[in-house]
């Protein structure tokens, strides 16, 4: 008799709380679409993770809509994926709690995105900047997670998840996997237009700097056109160039091309030229998906059944978790 192979499984997240860049298609959402086929996916929307800065209420819950819209429009299938709002599954916060009680201050103060989202509030800093990474933890050890889509900058939090994980399982037992990063082959790291050498960011002040997932061709090309190069004119892939080698590894990723195929497609052009084609193929890119997201976001009824019966699928697994950590650490166990 043969023995069916059980899918891996796969966890992933984003705020609600900007407009998503095409960095965030390019790096993330695109690849999720091609996971689906293989493993087994929850793709939440972190919403309890938006509010550790203070939200206007009517605007996060209509980009949570619009998150979950734009799920769907980028090609996760609802019958193979298991979308859902964090918030609808009460076992993230309860676990988070349980992890919170495990974790170190040091740790948590020594994470990079506190430092600096910190630095930025003043006196007034709000707990849950510091213990959010917990939080992220907590989504990710609840469904038994092998694999988790990251870029670069991101390793720093499924390391503490590891490590609350490793921790939890040597003093209470064997209870939770300890997950591994799954960094996608191509996209994983696009940068601002206008600083080359940081990441784009849906929160960058300078409009200018990203590509919204929302934004025109007209937009987008006017954006592109703006976007800094570097001395000399040749279409060039090299780390002392890192404005043509972003805009290479853009078009890239849009036309599913290595960049040494982009030099030698471009070879002899001017960044003028090779500019409006990097505008045209993200355009080609995003207005499909734009006018599926509207289609959508006509229809509340749909997008309601798909995200209530995300959660009652990620409520069953996630409370099997919940429960079973609650009773490790010697909390009253509760009937499954």
């Amino acid at each position: 008799m043969q023995i069916q192979e059980t899918k891996k499984t796969i966890f992933s997240g984003i705020q609600p709380s900007g407009i998503l860049t095409i960095g965030n298609y390019l790096g993330a959402l695109r690849n999720w679409v091609q996971l689906q086929e293989e493993y087994n996916t929850y793709y939440c929307i972190v919403d309890m993770h938006a509010i550790t800065v203070r939200q206007d209420p009517s605007v996060l819950k209509k980009r949570c809509l619009e998150l979950l819209a734009l799920y769907i429009a980028c090609g996760l299938d609802p019958e193979k994926n298991t979308m859902y709002f964090q918030s609808h599954v009460s076992a993230h916060a309860e676990l988070g709690w349980l992890l919170n009680c495990n974790a170190y201050m040091g740790e948590l103060s020594r994470m990079t995105q506190f430092k600096d989202k910190s630095a930025k509030q003043g006196n007034n800093i709000g707990a849950g900047l510091l213990t959010y990474p917990v939080l992220m933890a907590a989504d990710i050890l609840l469904f038994n997670t092998d694999l988790v889509p990251i870029g670069s900058d991101q390793k720093q939090h499924l390391e503490l998840a590891r490590d609350l994980a490793e921790r939890f399982n040597n003093v209470y037992g064997q209870t939770f996997t300890v997950p591994e990063p799954y960094i996608g082959k191509s996209g994983a790291r696009i940068m601002s237009l206008q600083e080359p050498n940081k990441k784009m960011s849906k929160s960058d002040e300078n409009v200018n700097a990203f590509i919204s997932m929302v934004d025109p061709a007209d937009v987008v090309m006017k954006k592109m056109k703006r976007a800094v190069t570097d001395s000399g004119s040749g279409i060039i892939y090299s780390p002392d160039k890192p404005g043509i080698s972003n805009l290479i590894d853009i078009y890239a990723s849009c036309k599913g091309v290595t960049p040494k195929e982009v030099e030698k497609e471009f070879e002899g052009a001017g960044y003028g030229t090779f500019k409006e084609a990097v505008g045209t193929a993200v355009a080609e890119i995003l207005t499909p998906i734009q006018q599926k997201q509207k289609e959508l976001l006509s229809d509340k009824a749909y997008l309601e059944k798909i995200f209530t019966e995300g959660a009652d699928k990620a409520r069953y697994t996630a409370n099997r978790t919940l429960w079973k950590a609650q009773k490790r650490m010697g909390l009253a166990p509760r009937k499954l």
